[in-house]
């Protein structure tokens, strides 16, 4: 997939809600798919604008040549903020009601946090374009939000990744939840790259849905909370990582659909996307190796028979599959899949997009580089 292919499959994901919800009609124009009895459509709507956002923020921010694509961005930026102001009115009809529901709904605090990273990962596009009053509402929401008490997994990132924005546009923030998530996640630590989701290891994808991708976060906007020895250690394991998950995609696009959350879809690889948006990958592989692998899973997951009648995803994985899903997925849910678009904030100069694929991995039967383990060393 080239650059006008990820854009295409971007405003086919992204477009329909942004455009409704940029009009104050995403709760009146999408219904809710969700698992019976499980009341998701509290949240659900406010899931969906943050991942999108969270995804498709670095395009957003992205400085653009092509005229035609340039356009687009504005219209998008601009549905964007519209979309995100919506979720913080009490007088939009898209109205979150974050004061209804906080701290009593904690999955509020699970999309402030992708919401958060989307909004640092767009300074000039939205963090500092967003209104003044829909700032101090997003702030109050935010604030509001430390009544709710993380589960000790990967909930921990969400905290301290609220804190950063916070500290980005106040100037200070509670720094207690960012370094406990900074050393409980150190501790966590496994080996060769992996982070346990809690003390235990877990066979899913949450090290690149949430954990890699939010530790870099903190590591950008608190590198004196780090400190070099962690710093070194949260970049070097991310790279590993990177490299860990770009052997998992096999040639069709397919790859393991183990552990929870995989409706997900190309969500899973939101860690190779960052890797590839920082030029952080590894020496061994290629940036356009990666695009033509991160484009095979999104043309495996986002295909036709991934959407519904109303352009909006059903549950599943690679069609509708609605017995994927656990409790806690909904329509809004499957958006994290828009951070398989992160490379689209890269410019189109970049090799990313312009270098041809000269690896093709080791099932093309190229004669290619070895993998080998991250090991650190103990002192």
């Amino acid at each position: 997939m080239d650059r006008k292919e990820y854009l295409r499959y971007l405003v086919r994901t992204a477009g329909p809600a942004l455009e409704a919800a940029s009009k104050g009609r995403l709760r009146a124009g999408f219904p809710i798919e969700e698992k019976e009895r499980t009341h998701r459509a509290v949240c659900s709507y406010f899931e969906w604008i943050g991942r999108l956002v969270c995804g498709i923020s670095p395009w957003l921010e992205a400085e653009v040549e092509n005229p035609g694509e340039a356009s687009l961005q504005i219209a998008y930026r601009a549905m964007t903020l519209k979309a995100i102001k919506g979720q913080f009115d009490p007088a939009s009809p898209d109205y979150a009601g974050f004061d209804a529901h906080i701290p009593q709904e904690a999955q509020f605090l699970v999309d402030l946090a992708f919401l958060a990273q989307g909004l640092l990962r767009a300074p000039r596009a939205l963090l500092r374009s967003i209104d003044a009053q829909t700032r101090d509402r997003i702030l109050q929401v935010m604030e509001q939000s430390r009544e709710i008490r993380p589960y000790p997994c990967n909930w921990i990132l969400f905290s301290a990744v609220v804190e950063a924005l916070i500290e980005a546009w106040t100037g200070s923030c509670d720094e207690k939840p960012v370094s406990y998530a900074l050393t409980q996640m150190d501790a966590w630590y496994k080996g060769d790259g992996v982070y346990g989701d809690g003390p235990e290891f877990a066979a899913d994808y949450y090290n690149s849905y949430v954990i890699h991708p939010m530790l870099e976060t903190l590591a950008d906007q608190f590198p004196e909370l780090c400190g070099d020895e962690l710093l070194h250690r949260i970049r070097a394991r991310s790279i590993r990582y990177a490299g860990i998950q770009y052997r998992m995609i096999a040639p069709d696009g397919s790859f393991p659909a183990t552990g929870r959350s995989i409706t997900y879809r190309c969500g899973a690889f939101h860690h190779l996307a960052d890797s590839a948006l920082r030029h952080q990958l590894p020496e061994n592989v290629s940036a356009a190796a990666v695009r033509d692998s991160l484009g095979k899973v999104i043309l495996r997951t986002l295909s036709d028979e991934n959407f519904r009648y109303d352009r909006a995803l059903w549950i599943g994985l690679c069609a509708h599959q609605p017995a994927l899903g656990e409790d806690y997925i909904s329509t809004g849910s499957l958006y994290l899949c828009a951070t398989a678009f992160l490379p689209l904030g890269l410019s189109e100069r970049d090799p990313f997009w312009t270098e041809a694929v000269s690896d093709e991995g080791v099932w093309s039967r190229e004669d290619v580089s070895r993998d080998s383990a991250y090991h650190e060393t103990k002192e």
